[in-house]
C-alpha cells in the first residue's frame, strides 16, 4: 500500500518536472531525469517486494 502511494506521488512529480515554463527551460532534463531514475528504482523495489 505504501509503495503504491509512493509510486503515484513520484509519477505526479515526474509529470510536474517537465520544463513547461520559460524560466525552467534552461534547467534541461536534470529534474525529469532525476525523478525518472527515482521512479525506476521504486518500481524495481516494488516488483522485488522490498517496499
Amino acid at each position: 500500500m505504501l509503495g503504491m502511494i509512493l509510486l503515484v506521488v513520484l509519477i505526479l512529480l515526474l509529470i510536474g518536472a517537465f520544463p513547461a515554463w520559460p524560466y525552467s527551460r534552461g534547467w534541461g532534463y536534470a529534474p525529469t531525469g532525476t525523478l525518472g531514475l527515482i521512479v525506476v528504482i521504486v518500481v524495481i523495489l516494488v516488483v522485488l517486494g522490498r517496499i
